[in-house]
């Protein structure tokens, strides 16, 4: 796909999606981070796209595995198989040939030496010649523009598919931070247990997550919202035959509460251990919302109400974390102290 005389990648190793950005070019893959495997022969059958569209329509000894969960490694082979698959679509070599070039990975602000040096070992095993990681709340402050190098305080609300990342930054480093196992999948799954418990049916994680992108809200703001519904198809679990419902914004909203306010308070756990000059700085500045559930609509007016201060959802809050990483990536010296060594 990519011929590009640059070796240099950024990887975005996300719970929901993988990001690659190539140096001299920005965000060049998007993929699913999702990996089907055959249990009997242990072998890979599909990995990204190919295997998402696969979810919900194979076989027992089929089954789909996520390379990370909660953030971290779950598995080094399947996340291996990731990393190979999206580097040889960002630089156009076959799985398994590309050679040389660093890869700076994203890991979470807390990561053990045991799950960094997991997710460096995978990045030599794919051809790396060097490889590093940078702590994502970090990354998705420079990706998001704040001044990470002034001696003012930024805060920043990472939420990606299986944490949220709180962090306060100031002068080139995470000052205090929180990481909450809270993102898009329980959103999905808290969707999936409310229709259960109201209406006796059953929905895949991808009508869940349908319904979330279709109509969720962190919070109904009017009667016009409220009045928005879906259509969505199930399996009735008294009769076991298919059941067709019509789904609400203010159901959606229920559902979703008691993961919106965790990340609530963890906000609010990470502001109490902030120092007061910094807190000030924030309530000056704002917080700036990153990741995929940054687009939970009204979550930035919901936070807002709850702690006070005014939220903002940054430009790009998908890419936030793979344009961050790209950036440290682009000038690595800068950012050298930023950028964690092998522990």
């Amino acid at each position: 796909m990519f011929g590009f005389a640059s070796k240099d990648l950024g990887i975005d190793l996300g719970t929901a999606n993988t990001l690659v950005y190539l140096k001299g070019r920005g965000i060049v893959l998007r993929e699913p981070s999702i990996v089907i495997k055959n249990t009997r022969t242990n072998e890979i059958v599909a990995v990204g796209k190919r295997a998402r569209d696969m979810l919900g329509r194979t076989p027992a000894n089929i089954v789909a595995l996520r390379p990370m969960q909660d953030g971290v490694i779950s598995d080094y082979d399947t996340t291996l198989a990731m990393i190979k698959h999206c580097i040889a679509q960002a630089t156009g070599k076959a799985p398994g040939k590309w050679r040389g070039g660093k890869v700076l990975i994203c890991v979470p602000y807390g990561v053990t030496s045991i799950e960094q040096r997991a997710v460096l070992d995978a990045a030599r095993a794919v051809g790396a010649s060097e490889a590093y990681t940078i702590e994502e709340p970090f990354a998705a402050a420079i990706g998001a523009g704040l001044p990470v190098w002034e001696p003012v305080g930024s805060m920043v609300v990472d939420i990606g598919g299986g944490t949220a990342e709180v962090a306060i930054i100031s002068l080139g480093g995470i000052v205090s931070s929180e990481s909450i196992r809270v993102g898009g999948d329980e959103m999905d799954e808290a969707i999936i247990q409310y229709v259960r418990k109201t209406y006796n049916v059953i929905i895949g994680e991808r009508t869940a997550e349908n319904l979330k992108m279709g109509i969720g809200t962190a919070a109904v703001m009017n009667d016009e919202e409220a009045d928005v519904s879906m259509e969505v198809r199930g399996r009735d679990l008294l009769t076991g035959f298919p059941k067709t419902l019509t789904i609400t914004a203010t159901e959606i909203a229920l559902a979703l509460k008691e993961p919106v306010m965790k990340i609530v308070e963890g906000l609010g756990t990470t502001l109490e251990k902030t120092p007061p000059e910094l807190a000030s700085d924030i309530m000056d500045r704002g917080i700036f919302l990153t990741g995929g559930g940054a687009l939970l609509k009204n979550l930035d007016k919901m936070i807002a109400e709850a702690v006070g201060m005014p939220v903002f959802i940054a430009d790009h809050p998908l890419d936030s974390v793979a344009l961050g990483t790209g950036r440290a990536l682009e000038n690595f010296d800068r950012y050298r102290s930023a950028i964690e060594r092998p522990k």
